[in-house]
């Protein structure tokens, strides 16, 4: 587990390493960037997840479990808010359905910390959460870069969850009438990176307006860009840092 940047999350855990490419929101994505670094640092749990194409790295598909760190979060005291897997998908399908049973163990056996996951596979979350005990400290979440990909929300109202959120990130087009209803919560971002492509402040626009309608907490990630930093997360003159109710202290 490691601290992080991500400004809507304290940690990440990483008991899985490894992903696909499965639409367009994967081309630039930042966990692929940092897994061909870290393999090029010689660091074994990333050796072979990505292959050079190009000048950049991308993943081969290969899938790695570290049960190494499995019970990380049982050493950190102090409540967090945890990203799962912020270096792959937990519902990617060649994670055995035994070792998300596993996560799953540690999870409730750490109430005072909030996990929260993301997966671009909202039918396979929905099937484990039919079947695994629904933990209130455990947020599920799914990812829609544009409007060809909503039904992956329309998959995730049929996950059983204390709170149901969307990452539109990287925000690729419109997501113009998205309906978000049954979501407690929308992260809203640009792409980053060297290969960013643009974010119009009018996609943005629906999504707030989305979330005020449906009673969604809306959280403005990030401009995004080539100078993510330089282009900051002003929006409309101030900071939307809004988090659904159910939280940590």
């Amino acid at each position: 587990m490691a601290e992080t940047s991500i400004e809507w999350t304290d940690a990440t855990w990483n008991p899985v390493a490894g992903c696909t490419l499965l639409s367009p929101g994967c081309s630039n994505c930042y966990a692929m960037r940092m897994a061909g670094r870290l393999q090029a640092m010689g660091m074994e749990k990333y050796r072979g997840l990505t292959r050079k194409s190009g000048h950049r790295a991308v993943w081969t598909g290969k899938i790695r479990l570290d049960r190494s760190v499995l019970d990380t979060p049982t050493k950190w005291m102090k409540p967090r808010r945890i990203f799962v897997n912020s270096m792959s998908d937990l519902f990617h399908d060649a994670v055995p359905d035994s070792f998300v049973r596993e996560v799953w163990s540690v999870m409730m056996r750490t109430p005072r910390h909030t996990y929260q996951i993301l997966t671009k596979r909202p039918e396979r979350m929905v099937e484990f959460t039919a079947a695994l005990p629904e933990l209130g400290n455990v947020w599920l979440g799914t990812s829609v870069e544009s409007a060809d990909y909503l039904s992956r929300i329309d998959a995730l109202r049929g996950v059983r969850a204390t709170v149901r959120f969307v990452s539109f990130e990287p925000l690729l087009g419109s997501v113009a009438n998205v309906d978000l209803s049954g979501i407690q919560w929308a992260i809203v971002g640009g792409e980053s990176g060297p290969r960013a492509r643009p974010m119009m402040e009018a996609w943005v626009d629906q999504i707030e307006a989305a979330c005020r309608m449906s009673g969604t907490a809306f959280f403005f990630k990030q401009w995004g860009g080539s100078r993510k930093k330089a282009a900051g997360r002003v929006y409309r003159d101030q900071i939307f840092d809004e988090m659904p109710r159910a939280t940590i202290a």
